[in-house]
């Protein structure tokens, strides 16, 4: 097998590529150092600071839905409603995936006849106002927590409102 010899002579080149390696690492960490201990968690970088506007500006920058309804361009929402037809129908009673959309402006939370809702939206609205329809549908899941909608939203408003004076055109 090995003699002594042989067996100091695998130990002590195993002992010198530690070294060697422990070395390595304290010259790279000395020359690269990006600050901080173990137990900071710094990262490298640049801070840019950048003003944040507050939520009160941001609601004020643009028309109200109000002025948004009034203004509402009905072919546009129809166009918009291209993205609701998938789950939804404009027919009294025809529910689907979703339920249907007749007469949906300021008719009650729920009030589909035959369709399971989840319930999430009952705990956050008792009638489908304007407001509330413009709220739900820029983000289903922010305005009601639980709700089965997997639609991500409309983000522009005034697709929102064109859409909403569409589906209030389409009540009977």
């Amino acid at each position: 097998m090995f003699d002594t010899m042989t067996m100091t002579k695998v130990l002590g080149a195993f002992c010198g590529a530690l070294l060697v390696y422990l070395l390595g690492a304290w010259v790279a960490e000395t020359l690269y150092h990006t600050g901080g201990g173990h137990g900071d968690h710094a990262k490298a970088g640049y801070a840019i600071e950048v003003e944040v506007a507050s939520t009160d500006d941001a609601a004020e920058e643009g028309p109200s839905l109000q002025e948004l309804l009034a203004s509402a361009d009905l072919a546009k929402g129809a166009k918009v409603f291209g993205k609701c037809k998938a789950c939804h129908k404009l027919e009294d009673g025809a529910n689907a995936t979703g339920p249907h959309l007749f007469s949906i402006v300021d008719r009650a939370v729920s009030a589909a006849d035959g369709f399971g809702y989840s319930g999430a939206l009952v705990a956050v609205a008792d009638v489908w106002t304007a407001e509330n329809l413009d709220g739900f549908l820029a983000s289903p899941k922010g305005f009601a927590p639980g709700t089965k909608m997997g639609f991500s939203g409309l983000k522009k408003p005034a697709d929102r409102a064109n859409l909403i004076a569409y589906l209030q055109s389409q009540g009977g």
